[in-house]
């Protein structure tokens, strides 16, 4: 049985209905933000449960644009977790201001509890990372950002959907950062980003912003850049956008259907679910011993398991000049060693997961 780790092959199979919507974009000649961009944004905005969405080019500069708007930039340090994508640091550099790292916890999210002891006179703003599309303790965040006049701006470029107590992510900050890249939650044909936020002013902002600044054709009322949602992945994205409920409740439930499968399993920890937090596993990750026998095993038995990632921000070549060494952030070193992510996707049958589990307990005798 092959187990696959990207589901876009079955996603588009029948591609036929996305061709017509294709088709008709063609037809209007809107390629420019218009009329799929403004119902795409509608739409997440109900999904995401908040006023204001607004599509930007990528998910790296949804978090880019509301932390420059928010006067993040040279001379200013921005706290966030090593234990993320590249992305979310990198974001932070563009602005041209200094990430701070903070370790992260046994749930892979940052370490609320130690953000306090990172702040220093010149740290303006706060990226907490929903990795996995797990929810940082943002309620413990928001306090402190508000007890010392911080900025925070989400990173749930993995977490479209999810919520603590019934409470969704870009509820605590300013602005939170989705992606639409193909492998999220909520995926298009390429590069995509959105950011939500309940600031009519702030949503204004970006309006113009991702748009050169430009108030009409003729009117150019701040300078910009050009960050806007391409007509054709909103396109797509409306496309999709109905079904992320269904989707996201799949891979909650193959995420159980995991932690049953493999509690017990001597070498493997799944890590602990908070209460309260709905979690929506973009990524279904475990610790494992011997990870890289692991890894070897399951992908000669067809189960394409991947690492996510083998080298933490803070070691990675391009973040030497911040000063950072190995045995800094032990928890995201500890992880990048032994941290696996199998297949979960909402596009696998039961027996598929279920064939997955089975190969990991016969790894490790269970």
């Amino acid at each position: 049985m092959r187990v696959s780790f990207s589901y876009l092959d079955r996603q588009f199979a029948d591609v036929d209905a996305y061709l017509e919507d294709v088709r008709e974009l063609v037809r209007s000649g809107a390629f420019t933000l218009g009329p799929a961009v403004e119902e795409f944004e509608r739409r997440f905005a109900e999904l995401a449960r908040l006023p204001y969405a607004i599509g930007v080019g990528t998910g790296t500069d949804a978090l880019v644009l509301p932390l420059r708007l928010a006067g993040v930039g040279a001379g200013d340090e921005v706290v966030t977790t090593p234990n993320t994508f590249i992305a979310t640091v990198g974001a932070i550099v563009a602005t041209g201001a200094t990430p701070v790292f903070v370790d992260s916890g046994a749930d892979f999210t940052i370490d609320a509890s130690l953000i306090e002891a990172a702040l220093s006179e010149r740290t303006k703003a706060i990226v907490p990372v929903h990795y996995t599309g797990n929810v940082a303790d943002m309620p413990a965040i928001a306090a402190l950002a508000e007890r010392r006049g911080l900025v925070v701006v989400e990173d749930a470029c993995q977490a479209i959907g999810a919520a603590i107590d019934g409470v969704p992510v870009g509820s605590w900050s300013v602005a939170a950062a989705f992606s639409l890249h193909p492998l999220k939650n909520l995926n298009v044909w390429g590069d995509g980003g959105v950011v939500v936020t309940r600031s009519d002013e702030l949503a204004e902002r970006l309006r113009l912003y991702r748009n050169h600044g430009l108030a009409s054709r003729d009117e150019v009322v701040s300078w910009g850049v050009n960050s806007r949602l391409d007509a054709l992945q909103a396109v797509i994205g409306n496309r999709l956008i109905g079904s992320t409920p269904e989707i996201t409740e799949r891979r909650i439930a193959y995420a159980a259907r995991y932690d049953d499968g493999l509690a017990g399993v001597d070498g493997v920890e799944v890590p602990p679910r908070r209460p309260g937090v709905r979690h929506v596993y973009h990524l279904y990750m475990v610790r494992a011993e011997r990870r890289d026998e692991l890894l070897a095993f399951l992908n000669g038995r067809g189960v394409e398991a991947k690492i996510h990632y083998p080298i933490p921000v803070h070691l990675q070549a391009a973040a030497r000049d911040l000063g950072y060494g190995e045995g800094d952030f032990p928890s995201a070193e500890r992880d990048a060693r032994t941290v696996i992510t199998l297949p979960a996707h909402p596009y696998l049958t039961e027996a598929e997961v279920d064939y997955a589990i089975e190969q990991v307990r016969a790894f490790y005798g269970a």
